[in-house]
């Protein structure tokens, strides 16, 4: 009875220490893989909304940029979604930009199943503006490329609500996605070897109107990313994924207004850079700088505008560049890329 009792007592002691363990992993695998928070009415409004899509390039928020999607979304309640961060723009679209909205609430999908989750994706269809945060585009392509989030987007576009995004919010809008997968690549690695292992590229994820055969770069003159924008505008061609591709390089602190009917304008301070391939490369291999010649370029400022249905702009600088054995050639004057 003793050695019954001293194993009971073993295993009692066993069981205590475990408990704490298995409850852990239990909660663990309970948690939703999201932060959500909310300022304002938490029930549901549905005011009407206006078309249009937000193309932010990055660095500090565009004030203007933020009222023009408030007025687009007729007040409703304004939703902000990304994949790490803070929700620190509740604050800022409730109360700070002098416009008045239903709700201001942020989505922080941390795991790739919340983009699964019911709350999650009714939280994103009841929204009357949608805005893509900045970050890892990476987390956005490999979590959300494919899953109910992506559809949520898709269905929000074709109701006519506003969408904007910034920075990797910005670089997953076009059809034609700079995914960041193997991190980041400047213009020297890109126009030297077209098919570095950083200049990974994604198809195939958000269609969101006007942005059909586009891909998009933000961040563009400080961080000198021309090079890279025609490299990947060569490697779409050369992949056979389009037989003709377009561009848009948005600056930093600077916001693309992009109307129901494809017109644009722009806040902040710009520029933004319009481009469209006219041949397909003469040389896009690995490891060989690149040859791709005669890419249009268009450059608006604040007076300019552009029309992304008819690709034509008004108010700005037209020109071209080359991309010649890995060296980037323009037909400016002074022989700027910029």
């Amino acid at each position: 009875m003793d050695y019954i009792k001293v194993i009971f007592s073993v295993l009692l002691a066993i069981g205590m220490l475990c408990a704490p363990l298995l409850a852990g992993r239990a909660l663990a695998e309970a948690e939703p893989g999201y932060e959500y928070y909310i300022i304002g009415n938490e029930e549901n409004v549905e005011p009407v909304t206006i078309p249009g899509l937000l193309l932010m390039g990055g660095s500090t928020d565009v004030d203007d940029g933020f009222r023009w999607l408030i007025d687009k979304s007729g007040g409703g309640d304004f939703l902000v979604i990304r994949a790490s961060g803070t929700d620190a723009y509740n604050p800022y679209i409730y109360g700070e930009l002098g416009k008045t909205v239903d709700s201001a609430a942020t989505l922080i999908l941390k795991k790739e199943r919340a983009a699964y989750d019911p709350f999650v994706i009714n939280t994103i269809l009841q929204a009357e503006a949608l805005f893509i945060a900045g970050g890892n585009q990476w987390d956005y392509v490999r979590d959300w490329k494919g899953t109910p989030v992506e559809d949520a987007i898709h269905q929000l576009a074709a109701r006519g609500v506003p969408i904007g995004g910034t920075s990797a919010g910005l670089a997953v809008m076009g059809e034609f996605v700079f995914s960041a997968e193997h991190e980041t690549i400047t213009s020297q690695q890109a126009l030297k070897n077209p098919y570095h292992p950083s200049a990974a590229l994604a198809t195939d994820f958000l269609e969101l109107p006007h942005l059909n055969g586009v891909i998009t770069d933000s961040h563009f003159v400080p961080r000198d990313r021309m090079g890279r924008l025609v490299t990947f505008m060569a490697r779409i061609l050369n992949d056979g994924w389009a037989g003709e591709v377009k561009a848009i390089g948005v600056n930093e602190r600077t916001a693309l207004a992009v109307e129901g009917d494809g017109s644009a304008t722009l806040f902040g301070e710009g520029p933004v850079y319009f481009l469209k391939s006219t041949t397909y490369p003469e040389v896009c291999e690995k490891s060989t700088p690149l040859t791709f010649r005669d890419v249009q370029v268009y450059r608006i400022g604040k007076d300019g505008s552009f029309n992304l249905n008819s690709w034509e702009g008004q108010n700005g600088m037209a020109y071209e560049l080359s991309a010649v054995e890995g060296e980037l050639i323009s037909s400016q004057p002074d022989g700027a890329i910029y």
